[in-house]
């Protein structure tokens, strides 16, 4: 039943009236990677600086100065219906001073029910013609991060290919940039900037209306166009962090910061130009060996079902990891911060760094 109901949730996408600009457009690709980031609830913006940086801002790869990293992590939601994976290489180039990366992602709900033939012309129902499809997310990003004079200043930018396809119903290409940059203050300050989508993503839909107009059964009703057009508007993410050294063995880094939608949304803050959220995460570490983290995000209003009431939804989440040489291995859970949810998603991911270990 609940794969049903998320086919149901990707075909009212196509039958409602297409608008243009859609305010949650691609948006598997603002869930970030890696367990350390989603454990800080993304307090990372201005701290990441590895391989996992094209997801939260690019401009941190300046961070890789030695040798290439390699990162992969797998999470599933809603008690594994939905699988998010991602790949990633990052390497300096020795020429300039600069990095290179590339990402790919995929999101992505396999074995749905496919219940369009299920009742023909006649009104009679026929299990044998239930079928399956998957409907998958794909994003490639190539990324490139330098300094642009000042070793406090770094700049990164992310070219992303998407691809998205809802089995034989429709799938659409698409294609945008994301720019970012951080700020090493004097005082220990790390700031940090990313304009996603800056000049807006577009993706271009193919509908397959054979296909969609057997979910009605003969009736008449207002086809999707062939043809059409999606574009993501571009999202601001800001953030400030400094690490503080406890004693000898014990470091803390917090952030903070705040994530800017640009269009009215259910954020605590919302108006007509822009919606505003807040976040904040910390990770604490002992001997760069072991770390805790923690973090909090998502914070929305929301209209409790039963009493009606308005009230602030949150996401809360935590995680830990381990390094032992250039091996980190880490670990985060979220809940889905919709009303208390119960629904946890377990994060693993994975980073190889050469640099650590040749030196």
């Amino acid at each position: 039943m609940k794969k049903i109901f998320f086919g149901l949730l990707i075909f009212s996408g196509f039958f409602s009236d297409a608008q243009i600009i859609r305010k949650y457009s691609n948006e598997f690709l603002n869930i970030g990677a890696g367990a350390r980031g989603l454990a800080m609830g993304g307090a990372v913006i201005s701290n990441q600086n590895d391989v996992y940086s094209p997801m939260w801002n690019p401009a941190g790869l300046i961070g890789i100065d030695r040798d290439w990293q390699g990162a992969a992590m797998h999470a599933e939601y809603f008690e594994s219906i939905a699988k998010y994976d991602y790949l990633a290489f990052a390497k300096p180039l020795d020429n300039n001073g600069g990095v290179f990366a590339i990402s790919i992602v995929r999101l992505g709900v396999d074995n749905i029910l496919n219940t369009t033939q299920l009742i023909d012309t006649e009104g009679n129902i026929d299990y044998d013609k239930i079928t399956s499809f998957s409907q998958s997310d794909y994003a490639a990003l190539l990324s490139y991060a330098f300094r642009p004079g000042s070793h406090r200043i770094s700049v990164g930018v992310n070219a992303k290919m998407v691809y998205r396809n809802v089995g034989k119903f429709a799938s659409g290409y698409g294609f945008g940039f994301d720019l970012g940059v951080l700020y090493n203050a004097d005082n220990g300050l790390n700031y940090g900037a990313i304009l996603r989508d800056a000049t807006t993503t577009v993706n271009f839909w193919t509908v397959n209306q054979d296909e969609l107009s057997a979910v009605v059964n003969g009736e008449e009703f207002n086809p999707a166009p062939k043809d059409k057009m999606e574009i993501t508007m571009p999202k601001l993410n800001l953030g400030i962090s400094k690490n503080f050294e406890i004693n000898r063995d014990l470091e803390l880094l917090p952030e903070a910061g705040l994530n800017v939608d640009f269009a009215k949304t259910a954020a605590v803050i919302s108006t007509d130009f822009a919606s505003i959220t807040p976040y904040a995460g910390a990770e604490l570490k002992f001997q760069d060996m072991i770390f805790v983290r923690v973090g909090v995000n998502r914070f929305q209003n929301i209209t409790d079902i039963e009493s009606l009431k308005r009230k602030v939804s949150f996401q809360p989440s935590a995680g830990i990891g381990i390094k032992y040489q250039g091996l980190t291995l880490d670990y985060a859970i979220t809940n889905s911060g919709i009303g208390g949810s119960n629904f946890y998603s377990n994060f693993f991911s994975l980073k190889l760094d050469m640099g650590d270990f040749r030196n």
